[in-house]
């Protein structure tokens, strides 16, 4: 009998079509959805997320298999190469709170690896400008409109900002 043994990440990063599109191919994720975290009202809708209102960021939730992926390396192989976490609330034409740069961990390891992270990337010199991540505890997810889900599969030619630096 194999017990399968999963993780799960909140990250955010801009819009959150083009995070998941690039999150769901890496290997070992085996699952992603849209949503919103970090705010502080209850059931927040898409509208709800602009100007503020919320406080929660556009984000994807991600389950994976540590084995294969481990935390630190999604974050400096893949989240940190996808979006310019240099840009306060700002990912390409995208400007506001809700499309800021953040890691929501889960666990005091999730933290150090965060932290571990954001030192490694910005001592590569990928982003020459500090990084501004915001590193925060996970409180509560709230999925996205089913229109949101899976959007760049259903519409390949939508608008995305994210891209593989």
């Amino acid at each position: 009998m194999t017990h399968e043994t999963t993780e799960t990440a909140y990250l955010a990063g801009g819009c959150f079509w083009g995070m998941e599109d690039l999150l769901r191919r890496i290997p070992g994720v085996l699952d992603t959805e849209v949503g919103y975290t970090g705010g502080w009202l209850e059931n927040p809708r898409y509208d709800d997320t602009h100007d503020s209102k919320s406080g929660h960021a556009e984000a994807v939730k991600i389950v994976f298999d540590p084995a294969i992926l481990a935390f630190e390396d999604l974050l400096v192989h893949h989240f940190f190469r996808m979006h310019d976490p240099s840009t306060p609330d700002r990912q390409g034409n995208d400007r506001g709170t809700q499309y800021r740069s953040a890691i929501f961990f889960t666990s005091a390891a999730q933290e150090a690896a965060a932290r571990a992270a954001v030192e490694r990337v910005q001592a590569s010199g990928l982003w020459p400008r500090p990084i501004v991540t915001q590193i925060a505890p996970f409180s509560r997810w709230w999925p996205g409109e089913d229109y949101h889900q899976d959007y760049l599969v259903r519409y390949p030619n939508g608008y995305t900002c994210h891209f593989m630096r």
